[in-house]
């Protein structure tokens, strides 16, 4: 199994900024994705950003240009540096990721795994 481990979240203005860490622990060999998902009251669990091995990142229209992503392999750990926070980044936000684990035997199996969820406010 693999386990993701959240933090960074909390209160902040309009205007400020925080940064997410999720990192990822257990038998992994290999990761292929790491992202975050967030999720507000009454709404469906959204894509706010994701990088893939080789470092490749993709981000949600909403987030472009003051979300950055980005990951520490030889820590399995991927972050999320929020910048100009606005009221409408309240969300539980959620950290992914995707690859294979390896038992003693050698054999590789896929994984997909998410985190506990953090919650971000943003007040006006």
């Amino acid at each position: 199994q693999v386990q993701l481990v959240e933090s960074g979240g909390g209160l902040v203005q309009a205007g400020g900024s925080l940064r997410l860490s999720c990192a990822a622990s257990g038998s992994i060999f290999s990761i292929y994705s790491m992202g975050w998902y967030r999720q507000a009251p009454g709404k469906q669990r959204e894509l706010v950003a994701a990088i893939i091995d080789g470092g490749t990142t993709h981000y949600a229209d909403s987030v472009k240009g003051r979300f950055t992503i980005s990951r520490d392999n030889a820590k399995n750990t991927v972050y999320l540096q929020m910048n100009s926070l606005k009221p409408e980044d309240t969300a539980v936000y959620y950290c992914n990721a995707d690859g294979s684990t390896r038992n003693p035997y050698g054999w590789t199996t896929k994984f997909g795994s998410w985190g506990q969820g953090t919650q971000v406010t943003v007040s006006s």
